[in-house]
């Protein structure tokens, strides 16, 4: 489902993520039981919330655990008709968490992860030599001060009921 076409989690729907944020092992039965509706409908929308790319885990993935604590970003400038296989490139290189097409000085917003600051040197160069990156520049991550939360906007979005 593209972004345009996106249908906006309703408060249902942030139960149920509210309730695999606070348990992430939750079975459907589960999670039926707590929040008080029929097993079918938790399974329907579980579902639904997957397919949608609304429900992932991927960032309760502590890299730091998988020998990656260097955390980066690196900003890139690309020529703009190459854009897509620029993209198809950087999805190519394991160490690439996410990137994002931004307005502004640069293009793209790449976050990195590394073993060490030779690590991302070596990612970085391998970044610059896709075709159609004209140039980059990265900035190392020295503290997180406030880690990725969804937890306010599904309580607000409770809330709105």
């Amino acid at each position: 489902m593209t972004e345009k076409t996106r249908r906006i989690a309703d408060a249902l729907d942030a139960r149920i993520l509210l309730e695999l944020v606070r348990q992430p092992r939750s079975t459907v039965a589960g999670l039926a039981q707590r929040l008080q509706v029929a097993r079918n409908t938790a399974q329907a929308r579980l579902t639904r919330l997957e397919n949608e790319g609304l429900h992932s885990f991927d960032h309760r993935v502590d890299t730091a655990g998988l020998g990656y604590p260097l955390r980066a970003h690196v900003l890139a400038n690309l020529k703009q008709r190459k854009l897509d296989q620029v993209g198809v490139e950087l999805a190519r290189i394991p160490e690439v968490l996410e990137v994002i097409g931004v307005s502004g000085t640069a293009d793209t917003l790449i976050q990195v992860v590394a073993r060490d600051t030779d690590d991302l040197y070596r990612i970085a160069g391998r970044i610059l030599s896709i075709p159609g990156v004209k140039r980059t520049r990265t900035l190392v991550s020295m503290k997180q001060m406030v880690e990725y939360r969804v937890t306010p906007l599904l309580r607000r979005t409770i809330a709105k009921r």
